[in-house]
């Protein structure tokens, strides 16, 4: 499970998880209290973190820039178990969104100031297929079918006060009909655009570190969609 708290990636692993490849900068095994926020940069790994440790870690992550800051793991032997107690920290809100694709071009809305993927919350007794769906098509005025799920994304935000932690499926898309194609502007939405890959990977500079996770999980399945 990867969470992204301040656009920081957080990720909950078991010791068997561990890549053996990976290197970090900062190690805190099993700690007793968390350093200064001066402290943490590039990649920092946390082993058996208890609820304490958590909580101050989240108060962090949530309240500090921490500009020097890569990703953050977290190593427990009991995954399941932890993800609950960081769940329970955050008000959870569910959404759905997808990547669509027009032969080799996938479409993009800029939102925000930001370059996007379509999505959106659910309405009641939706399933995440269908609010996938109905959010693409009213944020962009177009037609889609629906293709295999790409991942989850988790992200986290504060509003009126409240953390909210957002969990977002993710669909790969293919574009039936964009002849009426234009952005949602009451929902926020600039402008809407069909990019290359190439085009998208250098829109994705100017997005935030979620999308570009997931994007990149996309690519890795597009020899699948495009067959599918």
């Amino acid at each position: 499970m990867k969470i992204f708290i301040n656009d920081k990636p957080l990720d909950i692993i078991t010791p068997e998880e561990l890549p053996v490849d990976r290197t970090f900068e900062c190690i805190y095994e099993n700690p007793k209290d968390l350093p200064a926020s001066v402290d943490f940069h590039d990649d920092v790994l946390i082993t058996n973190p208890s609820q304490d440790i958590i909580i101050k870690l989240l108060y962090l992550l949530r309240t500090r820039k921490l500009k020097n800051l890569d990703s953050v793991v977290l190593v427990t032997k009991d995954k399941e178990e932890l993800k609950k107690f960081i769940k329970s920290r955050f008000t959870i809100i569910k959404a759905a969104g997808g990547v669509v694709t027009k032969g080799d071009k996938v479409l993009f809305i800029h939102r925000l100031g930001k370059w996007d993927l379509p999505k959106g919350k659910f309405e009641r007794k939706e399933t995440p297929p269908q609010c996938a769906v109905r959010e693409v098509e009213e944020e962009c005025a177009i037609k889609v079918k629906l293709g295999p799920e790409i991942c989850k994304t988790w992200h986290t935000y504060t509003q009126n006060r409240k953390s909210i932690l957002k969990k977002t499926y993710w669909y790969a898309m293919e574009n039936l009909n964009d002849k009426e194609m234009k952005p949602q502007t009451e929902e926020g939405i600039e402008d809407i655009k069909w990019l290359s890959h190439q085009e998208a990977k250098v829109a994705l500079v100017n997005s935030y570190p979620s999308m570009r996770y997931l994007y990149k999980r996309f690519l890795k399945m597009v020899p699948k969609v495009q067959t599918s």
